[in-house]
């Protein structure tokens, strides 16, 4: 059984449970895609099954739990947690310090907007805890961003009805727009810096 088919078992067999256990997965920055996640969720609601409203709430719940683990580790962590083991949930030090510039230059406000982007949502718990970001505002801003998104992904899918998957194959075209635009950014901002050293030199 291949991932998504464990994932489409697995909402399918336990319903807003299985929506939470899975989203916990998801927000604990281990790859299960919240596309795939919501979208057999919203197939669903579709189908007269589950209430929209509730899958909403039962993301958003899975979300703040698994987004608290990690942040509860960073807590406890610290930097040193990125240096050794941040490469196996996809947060190496060059991100962090990248998340880092985030929360100098947007403040806690760059958890909840982080919540509606694919791969950025999965690996920003970690460095808030690091950064001993307030709890409060971290759950406050988790928790509207991430039902934001998880009622948004359901509703489309919901609207999709037995075209449901249509819903991944644009998310995976989106994730791949959001790659090639990072990868634009690093580039600009070398060629960039490479250009202010050549300026000083003169």
């Amino acid at each position: 059984m291949g991932l998504t088919d464990w994932i489409i078992n697995l909402v399918s067999t336990f319903g807003y449970l299985g929506v939470i256990a899975a989203m916990v997965i998801e927000s604990s920055s281990i790859p299960l895609p919240s596309e795939v996640i919501m979208g057999i969720a919203g197939y669903l609601v579709y189908k007269g099954e589950l209430n929209l409203l509730a899958v909403g709430l039962a993301g958003a719940i899975g979300n703040l739990i698994g987004s608290s683990i990690m942040y509860g580790i960073g807590v406890k962590g610290g930097r040193p947690l990125i240096k050794r083991f941040g490469h196996k949930v996809h947060m190496d030090e060059e991100r962090f310090n990248k998340v880092d510039t985030w929360f100098k230059k947007y403040g806690d406000k760059v958890i909840f907007f982080s919540q509606l982007l694919p791969i950025v949502r999965t690996f920003v718990s970690l460095p808030a805890g690091i950064l001993k970001i307030n709890y409060i505002k971290f759950v406050t801003y988790t928790f509207t961003g991430a039902f934001i998104w998880c009622f948004l992904l359901a509703f489309i899918s919901s609207q999709l009805g037995n075209t449901w998957e249509v819903l991944l194959q644009f998310m995976h075209q989106v994730e791949l727009g959001l790659i090639v635009l990072g990868g634009a950014a690093i580039i600009g901002y070398i060629i960039y810096r490479m250009y202010k050293r050549k300026v000083a030199r003169i």
